[in-house]
């Protein structure tokens, strides 16, 4: 089974929920390619008023299918074609999303899930959520584009400690350091993410939407602008022995040797 993204509405609520049994929720190329449409095809509907986005089975979403990785990521124009269409297509559309959009954050929240994570306007998480991109163990950088929207939500110092340091930050330090909006007991999280994904569907749906307009041309900036630059030359990388020993040492469950 390689996932699905599910889309589910309940009146003005959208319920995007992020499905791969026995994976911790990572995100497969079939999955970034239905994060696009799900997200395309709720900015299209005019009576949605709020989206709550979430993890399936107590986990948000653990990163990438690794499983996968040796098909496409030790060529550069496979490995380019998956973060410039098929993940940042899928991250565009959440960030196009003119819908407020709550996450509910348990259990895993790495790699994709903290990009994914990232695009959404409420974080709410239960403690015993964790974050990180710890990619620094599987030989690969992450792409410009990527690090510019993680760097803009979870902030810079988080960032530089999570892909040098590959450190894991637990939801109170996330908290702390402004990525969350709040931290609850894990037994609470799910019904409060609903309490405020209801709450805000009950406001101005015109002024929300005009809202997310703004917030998104007032945070266009130069980093982003400096990231677009960058992919020239983003994925020169792919056919290193490092990028392939991490990689592959993650598949044959071993320690990668640098």
């Amino acid at each position: 089974m390689t996932g699905q993204v599910q889309l589910a509405t309940t009146g003005s609520i959208a319920r995007v929920t992020l499905s791969h049994p026995g994976k911790l929720n990572a995100m497969s190329r079939v999955m970034w390619l239905e994060l696009r449409e799900v997200f395309e095809s709720i900015q299209q509907d005019p009576t949605l008023r709020c989206v709550l986005l979430v993890g399936e089975g107590g986990n948000f979403c653990a990163g990438g299918d690794i499983s996968e990785y040796a098909d496409f990521r030790f060529e550069e124009a496979s490995l380019r074609q998956f973060h410039d269409e098929h993940v940042w297509g899928g991250l565009q559309a959440v960030l196009d999303c003119d819908v407020p959009i709550v996450a509910q954050i348990e259990g895993a929240c790495m790699g994709a899930g903290l990009e994914i994570a990232s695009c959404c306007d409420l974080r709410l998480a239960g403690a015993s959520a964790r974050f990180g991109a710890p990619i620094a163990k599987l030989g690969f950088p992450m792409a410009p584009r990527e690090m510019a929207l993680v760097m803009c939500a979870a902030g810079e110092l988080s960032a530089r400690e999570m892909l040098l340091a590959a450190a894991v930050l637990d939801a109170p330090t996330a908290a702390q350091r402004g990525f969350l909006h709040r931290v609850l007991p894990d037994g609470e999280v799910a019904d409060e993410a609903a309490a405020m994904a209801s709450r805000v569907s009950r406001l101005a749906p015109q002024a929300a939407r005009l809202n997310k307009q703004s917030f998104r041309a007032l945070a266009h900036s130069q980093r982003a602008q400096a990231a677009t630059d960058l992919i020239a030359n983003a994925y020169h990388y792919a056919a290193s022995a490092e990028h392939r020993e991490g990689v592959m040492a993650f598949v044959e469950k071993r320690s990668p040797q640098f």
